[in-house]
């Protein structure tokens, strides 16, 4: 019975203190900037995305791009044009899990809506999505240029070795 008793606790010790170790990692999350490398990792898809627009458009834009811990966590992300300004606004919350989905998938989504308003589009259409965005977003190396989210390409990024 001794024997038992030491597996148990041995079992209950290693919980909590993962669990104390998954507490404070999410903590750290949410009340700390993206890390440096992942501001570096954005940085980077960005400037690919301005010679993209600017190989394919002959465009030069400067869009803004804003991380922001206070979007609702079932958004990824999105484009608002307001007072002649364009901006994107990705959700800080889903890089914790899905980062490179945010980077390789989110973001040129969203640059793509963005230049449908550089173009002076602003359609409604299908949520935005139409022929026109969709050939945007191929152009822009957008990786799935659907209209949502891909619930099985998340599923697909957090179980890749």
């Amino acid at each position: 019975m001794q024997k038992y008793y030491k597996i148990f606790m041995s079992i209950t010790l290693i919980s909590i203190l993962l669990l104390v170790y998954v507490y404070y990692k999410d903590s750290y999350f949410r009340n700390n900037p993206l890390g440096q490398d992942t501001i570096n990792e954005i940085k980077q898809k960005e400037k690919e995305l301005k010679y993209l627009v600017y190989k394919n458009y002959g465009l030069k834009v400067n869009i803004p791009i804003i991380i922001d811990d206070k979007i609702h966590a079932n958004l990824y992300g999105y484009a608002t044009y307001k007072n002649d300004n364009i901006r994107i606004v990705l959700n800080k919350k889903r890089f914790q899990e899905t980062k490179n989905y945010m980077i390789s998938y989110v973001l040129p989504h969203e640059y793509a809506h963005a230049m449908m308003f550089v173009f002076g589009d602003r359609t409604h259409e299908n949520g935005g999505h139409t022929k026109k965005w969709q050939d945007i977003c191929i152009a822009l190396n957008g990786i799935k240029c659907n209209r949502f989210v891909q619930r099985d390409d998340i599923l697909m990024e957090k179980v890749r070795f």
